[in-house]
């Protein structure tokens, strides 16, 4: 079996699409009005007609549960907030924070109340701990995993 995309109901597919397209540079691979497949493993639907599709009424369809959120990752989390900072209705849920392991990550609202959060990529964070000069054995250990990992983190 291979997951092949998450879908999201959403209720102005125009504004989820522009939403997508220009926030986080997701292009349109398919449209078909009421379905929309993104770039990125991401997939709009309007909200009836999912409704329909799961053969429930459109007022249970229910946003903002904060119950997921779609995941993704840049090698250059500065230049993506410098961008992000250019919106002006952009809800925050955390600005950009650092988690215990070391990797930097901002998490915020897309127009429905999916969240969305963009980090660091795992091995920019492993440079950036390499640049600062910790040992492999210390960026290790900084980052909870195993040298090894490290390792093929940076190709070596």
């Amino acid at each position: 079996m291979q997951h092949k995309t998450t879908l999201l109901a959403v209720k102005d597919m125009e504004k989820a699409k522009a939403f997508y397209q220009s926030v986080l540079g997701l292009e349109v691979l398919l449209d078909v009005g009421a379905n929309v497949e993104l770039t990125g493993g991401v997939s709009l639907q309007t909200a009836d007609s999912w409704a329909k599709f799961i053969r429930r009424p459109e007022s249970e369809i229910l946003f903002s549960s904060n119950a997921m959120e779609l995941y993704f990752e840049t090698d250059d989390i500065d230049s993506f907030l410098e961008r992000l900072e250019a919106f002006a209705d952009i809800e925050y849920l955390h600005p950009l924070m650092e988690h215990s392991w070391g990797q930097r990550a901002v998490r915020f609202y897309d127009a429905d109340y999916h969240i969305i959060e963009v980090a660091e990529s795992i091995v920019m964070v492993t440079k950036r701990f390499i640049a600062s000069g910790l040992s492999l054995a210390q960026t290790a250990k900084r980052m909870d995993v195993d040298a090894a990992y490290i390792q093929t983190l940076l190709g070596q």
